[in-house]
């Protein structure tokens, strides 16, 4: 996967607790700014292969993931919610959204 991914991945917050309310014991650390935008990265690429791989039943809980990671990256670059909301309200008004389903092949 990505430059950290060889030892230990990023989880939510919440996965050693449950780990220990299973009677597991984890082995975890908390990631530096460099390292925590690193496999941010690295966990979007992660819950955007698994969003693609998905069937229709579970690709709303994928792509919820996906957005949760977002959201983090949003947060890790200092852009709130609202503000990302506005960059892309922004994009959308000047180039549009992809409601149309148009696929471009080319100039003539």
């Amino acid at each position: 996967m990505g430059r950290y991914s060889e030892v230990g991945k990023l989880v939510r917050d919440r996965i050693p607790q449950i780990i220990r309310e299973d009677g597991g014991e984890p082995v975890t650390y908390t990631a530096g700014p460099q390292e925590y935008r690193g496999r941010l990265r690295d966990k979007l690429a992660e819950e955007v292969a698994e969003f693609l791989a998905a069937d229709e039943e579970s690709a709303p809980e994928e792509l919820a993931d996906v957005l949760e990671v977002v959201r983090a990256l949003a947060a890790d670059l200092e852009v709130d919610v609202d503000q990302l909301e506005k960059i892309r309200a922004a994009k959308a008004s000047e180039r549009g959204g992809f409601a149309d389903r148009i696929v471009w092949t080319g100039n003539r």
